[in-house]
């Protein structure tokens, strides 16, 4: 996660500030908050820096003050997310945890924009922020990696695939029940250490991130989703800023892809009706079809696979029809649910 800020001033943030270069007097700074994932230095979050980086080269393009030497700035802030490793999200508060400082930085007027990993941002936003950009969408598919195995299916009966994902373990263990899922968090550096150093078979990220870190050789497979259906907007980097800023939001009109904006809508509408927390292994996916309209797929699962339900829907690529699409999967699906099923996730 990233924000940025216009400023001439110079505000310590959490975490340890990392400034590109020193800005003329007069000009526009724009400061980039990163959510820092093992320590306080940016060689412990590259996929954050990378998602910073990418922002930080587009408004460049966009905006030729942004250009000048000193104009953009990168700060890292490490969250409480990013600093408990050691136990499950759910047991630690939530996706939340990786947004709070931001968002406080943010409200408070030390950073102006925040770049989020769009799957990690709650479905409510902080009174006075907005979400009004959406980066163009990365590849949403899962990865497979593995030293001894080119598939799911081909792994032994018993083999551990590690994840901190309860969306990926209820589809694997919904369709793979003898084998084992068990928790690994931290970025991909470490989850792939631990995988070089046999702690698991097999673990699985996602291919979006590979990519922005230019590390796809460690793709053993690519899964399907159709086999393993995407966490809702994964692969959408998403920037926020204060909902009066209107400079801000001038600059990421610029920036903004309007037909990810919208799947990243849909698919989170259906994750707010179902009211989904760490422990609800939900997933979706909006997409564009080649005639230009909407596909949608839902899904909401126990952890261990046993009890999945789906739905799909199809419609308009329109902002007002794909909210109402997703709203609708959603309460199909709660409803199909029933209340025990929460009741029974707690």
């Amino acid at each position: 996660m990233v924000s940025l800020r216009c400023s001439t001033a110079h505000h310590s943030l959490l975490g340890s500030p990392t400034c590109l270069a020193r800005p003329r007097r007069g000009c526009t700074v724009v400061r980039a908050a990163v959510a820092v994932e093992a320590g306080a230095q940016a060689k412990d979050s590259p996929l954050a820096m990378a998602q910073a980086h990418e922002t930080r080269d587009r408004l460049k393009a966009a905006h030729p003050e942004l250009a000048e030497d000193g104009a953009i700035e990168i700060v890292e802030i490490k969250t409480t997310g990013d600093m408990i490793l050691d136990k499950p999200l759910a047991d630690i508060g939530g996706k939340g945890l990786f947004t709070k400082e931001i968002d406080d930085a943010l409200l408070q007027g030390r950073i102006d924009i925040a770049v989020h990993s769009m799957k990690d941002v709650p479905t409510y936003l902080p009174e006075g922020t907005l979400v009004p950009c959406n980066l163009p969408r990365e590849d949403v598919r899962d990865a497979f990696i593995c030293n001894v195995a080119n598939s799911l299916a081909e792994l032994p009966a018993g083999s551990l695939v590690g994840s901190a994902s309860l969306r990926r373990q209820s589809q694997i263990l919904y369709r793979y029940p003898s084998l084992k899922v068990v928790n690994i968090r931290g970025n991909v550096q470490t989850r792939l250490r631990k995988l070089g150093e046999k702690v698991v078979d097999a673990t699985m990220l996602a291919l979006a991130g590979l990519k922005r870190l230019n590390m796809v050789q460690h793709v053993t497979s690519v899964l399907s989703v159709e086999e393993m259906l995407p966490a809702v907007a994964q692969g959408a980097i998403g920037i926020g800023c204060r909902s009066n800023d209107e400079k801000m939001l001038e600059y990421l009109s610029s920036l903004n892809h309007e037909d990810t904006r919208l799947a990243v809508a849909c698919e989170r509408e259906f994750l707010s009706v179902l009211d989904g927390n760490c422990r609800t292994p939900i997933a979706a996916y909006a997409y564009r079809d080649k005639d230009g309209n909407c596909l949608f797929r839902g899904l909401l699962a126990s952890p261990d696979g046993s009890i999945v339900y789906e739905t799909s829907r199809s419609g308009p690529y329109s902002f007002d029809d794909m909210v109402a699409m997703g709203k609708d999967a959603g309460h199909e699906l709660k409803a199909k649910a029933g209340p025990g099923f929460y009741d029974s996730l707690q």
